[in-house]
């Protein structure tokens, strides 16, 4: 029988959440409900004290998984030019979480298009969506390396953009 039946469960998440997966992590414990990541970390040595982190799916640009180190590197979305929250978390027996973490961040992702604004260079929008479907679908744009979106015509493009990818997901 799953270790998360019978008993509390080792994370605590929101009401009206429930923990589906979780692993072991050398800074504390990782799990995911159907709407979010919970990060526990401990905080100090030999201290009872420990933080939640709860970050949701649509919340998370990247999750990406390193075999060799059993590191999960998550990066948090956040504003163009502006420093993103990252997460380096050491896992132990991650299999369940690990799919989880995949199944979230894709369903997450509602529509992403990458239109060329110079030189094969340019920008892609990207529709976030809650997994619950009670938040607005969110809207963001990621700028190829070298493409300044103070440009004029990388704005112009990006709206444009923007504007077709809202008709086709139907949102205003």
């Amino acid at each position: 029988m799953s270790p998360l039946f019978g008993r509390r469960p080792p994370i605590r998440v929101e009401r009206g959440e429930r923990l589906l997966a979780h692993a072991t992590a050398a800074e504390g414990l990782v799990g995911g409900s159907r709407d979010a990541l919970y990060v526990v970390r401990r905080l100090g040595t030999g201290l009872a004290l420990e933080e939640t982190l709860r970050i949701p799916w649509e919340d998370v640009q990247s999750a990406d998984w390193d075999q060799d180190a059993a590191v999960l590197h998550v990066v948090e979305v956040g504003s163009w030019g502006e420093i993103r929250p990252e997460h380096m978390l050491t896992l132990e027996e991650p299999a369940l979480l690990l799919q989880l973490v995949r199944e979230r961040v894709t369903a997450s992702v509602l529509l992403q298009r990458h239109v060329p604004v110079a030189g094969g260079r340019g920008v892609r929008v990207i529709a976030r969506r809650a997994p619950r479907g009670d938040q607005p679908v969110r809207w963001l744009f990621e700028y190829d390396e070298g493409v300044d979106p103070d440009d004029p015509a990388v704005r112009e493009a990006a709206e444009a953009a923007l504007a077709a990818a809202r008709a086709e997901v139907g949102t205003p």
